[in-house]
């Protein structure tokens, strides 16, 4: 049997002109956004994409716009061959699309695209200038590829959240999936960024992970006062050494709206660093 190896392109109106002429087949296009730096997370949303369309596209973008200063866009890792590697184990990708700046961003570049609401608490507090970046390169990829349904990952929780609002708000006519987290055993939400964790935070780093445990448990025994649950959760982080909480919120998990009393399905969402690297992750609990 025989492996597809994807064409990688760099110019996004080359692959635009060549997903345009396979859609005119009657072909559809499954487009999976990434900032590189592939781990199985990744190759998850890629398979979905390979079982429900006919061409698949990732992208691979360190995207400049959604990291404010002083955060970690030159040291974000870029391993475009180690990738390409990864995705030829998977087979079935038929283009990548791995743009330099200066080929989503030309010169003269100065639109923006900004989605309230969503936005404006966790993330949006703590990074006020992430979700317009993000929405920008998203929605340019969209309209780059035309793709009939793009693959987003749970871990990036607000991020699929930002995205789904800009398609309805928007009237875009791609479909969202959203794709479970995948973890590493200990239960640590696979991430590009656990590469920048010490052997020693690497140990500590699945305190996450029994963090919303630990609340799914408790909303599971009948606790319904969201403050209970995130004292509980503070108590078990703090015991790790190196971390330190961003935020707990356990919210509406369409708003994001901050919950008063716990009486249905909700989202539990957390920011945490472990040392220096900033960590997210979350579990909706019914």
């Amino acid at each position: 049997m025989t492996t597809i190896k994807p064409e990688v392109i760099s110019d996004p109106r080359v692959l635009s002109e060549r997903l345009a002429a396979l859609r005119r087949e009657g072909k559809t296009i499954g487009l999976v956004p990434t900032m590189g730096a592939l781990h199985e997370g990744h190759l998850s949303l890629v398979r979905q994409s390979k079982s429900l369309c006919d061409v698949t596209v990732v992208s691979i973008f360190v995207n400049p716009t959604q990291f404010a200063p002083g955060e970690d866009y030159e040291k974000y890792p870029r391993v475009l061959d180690a990738d390409l590697a990864r995705l030829d184990s998977v087979g079935g990708v038929e283009f990548v699309l791995a743009p330099a700046p200066k080929d989503m961003y030309p010169e003269g570049f100065d639109a923006h695209v900004h989605i309230g609401g969503v936005t404006r608490r966790l993330e949006g507090e703590f990074r006020p200038t992430h979700f317009d970046g993000v929405a920008v390169v998203v929605l340019k990829l969209f309209n780059i590829s035309g793709a009939d349904i793009a693959f987003f990952g749970q871990k990036d929780y607000q991020q699929a959240a930002v995205i789904q609002k800009m398609v309805r708000d928007l009237n875009l006519s791609v479909k969202i999936r959203v794709c479970p987290i995948v973890r590493e055993e200990d239960g640590l939400a696979m991430s590009s960024r656990n590469k920048y964790l010490s052997p020693g935070e690497r140990k500590e780093a699945p305190v996450l992970k029994r963090a919303l445990d630990l609340a799914r448990k408790m909303i599971a025994d009948g606790a319904t006062d969201p403050a209970q649950v995130k004292h509980e959760m503070r108590t078990l982080i703090g015991s790790a050494p190196s971390a330190a909480i961003d935020y707990i919120s356990i919210a509406d998990p369409d708003t994001l709206d901050e919950l008063d009393r716990i009486d249905g399905k909700a989202v539990v969402l957390l920011a945490v660093k472990i040392g220096a690297t900033r960590l997210i992750d979350n579990m909706i609990v019914p």
